[in-house]
């Protein structure tokens, strides 16, 4: 074989893996979420003032908020799912990271100063600490069945992301639920209610991914 036969052969070959490993992924969040929405019509429910939710900037901002943590969780669990992790999921951590505080400037320069504190407590802060890890359950052992056929380079990192990635699905199914649309809540309380599903993913990780 000559080598530039070697050379597309294992272009190739790395092409094809990355989307098995891409469509592996979203494999498992989507059954994973199937789980995660009969919990959630049985227990939570949508919020009754859904249509008119959809009007305000503020619902608007959560879900483009938390849809935008599913993609760069996503991005960070497929890249340090391999032996050779790269770092181009940082880019949609720093998107996020930027979306995040446009948000909370806007809010801080919109609502008065007396007004900040009630609006981080909000009303559901008990049940978000709840439902978003309960509902991340499901994506999370798919995730972790998922990844332990892909050889991750660091077995805590890779658990570490399936749980980033499980809460983030999480977090768009309650977002629908939860009426505290304020980013000061939404980026209190749901990175907050995510930790333990990522350090659950990190401790199972690093015991179930192993080479």
């Amino acid at each position: 074989m000559k080598t530039e036969q070697l050379v597309e052969s294992l272009v190739a070959d790395r092409a094809r893996s990355a989307t098995s490993l891409s469509r592996s992924v979203a494999r498992a969040v989507a059954l994973g979420s199937v789980l995660s929405l009969g919990i959630f019509v049985l227990e939570l429910g949508p919020r009754v003032d859904l249509a008119a939710a959809f009007a305000t900037w503020r619902f608007d901002f959560k879900l483009v908020l938390v849809l935008t943590a599913l993609l760069a969780a996503a991005s960070a669990c497929i890249a340090l799912a391999r032996p050779l992790a790269s770092r181009s999921w940082r880019r949609g951590v720093v998107v996020l990271a930027v979306l995040a505080v446009s948000g909370l400037a806007i809010e801080l320069m919109l609502a008065p100063a007396g007004s900040w504190g009630t609006r981080l407590v909000g009303s559901n802060a008990r049940d978000c600490l709840k439902a978003i890890p309960v509902l991340a359950l499901g994506p999370l052992l798919g995730l972790l069945l998922v990844l332990r056929r892909s050889a991750p380079a660091s077995p805590i990192l890779a658990g570490a992301a399936s749980g980033a990635l499980a809460a983030a699905a999480a977090a768009v199914l309650y977002a629908f639920h939860c009426f505290d649309d304020s980013p000061l809540f939404v980026l209190t309380w749901y990175p907050l209610a995510a930790v333990p599903v990522i350090l659950l993913g990190a401790v199972v990780g690093h015991r179930l991914l192993r080479w």
